[in-house]
């Protein structure tokens, strides 16, 4: 990332993360990001705040490891590059919007712990390879019961 265009940003997930795929088959996932700015202000000593939104664009595996594992609420470390993307509305109004687009995620550990589980390596056509690592536990449903729980959640 030598190019001159490499952000970090430390803030707050918005939105759930939504998953998706290119009809190649390509998984993307994308979530806003919240990253609040605090300073005294020296003429009233008061102190002042600035939030400033972003979308956030992951690709590949990050992108299905970020759908699992992010909720709305987490605080992440995001280091990426900014990118440009326009397109023409159904109207033929023209848009634009910039997108932070994500080379590497993580959780932020300053008010919080996190487990790590490493993924299993997978090969070109899909098969897994080991990776000496555990397997993943299978994340639940949104209102299904999980595994053990003989009534459901509401």
């Amino acid at each position: 990332m030598a190019n001159g265009n490499t952000v970090v940003l430390v803030g707050n997930v918005t939105r759930d993360p939504e998953l998706r795929f290119t009809p190649a088959g390509q998984a993307t996932a994308s979530f806003g990001l919240a990253v609040n700015r605090r300073w005294q202000n020296r003429q009233t000593q008061e102190w002042e705040e600035a939030t400033s939104f972003f979308d956030v664009v992951c690709w590949r595996e990050m992108a299905e490891n970020v759908s699992e594992s992010l909720v709305k609420g987490a605080r992440v470390i995001v280091t990426g590059r900014l990118e440009q993307r326009s397109w023409e509305t159904p109207d033929g109004d023209k848009r634009t919007k910039i997108e932070v687009i994500a080379d590497e995620l993580g959780p932020s550990l300053r008010w919080a712990t996190a487990q790590i589980v490493k993924n299993e390596r997978r090969g070109p056509a899909g098969e897994a390879r080991p990776s000496g690592g555990a397997p993943r536990p299978a994340r639940p449903v949104p209102n299904e019961p999980m595994a053990g729980e003989d009534e459901e959640p509401f």
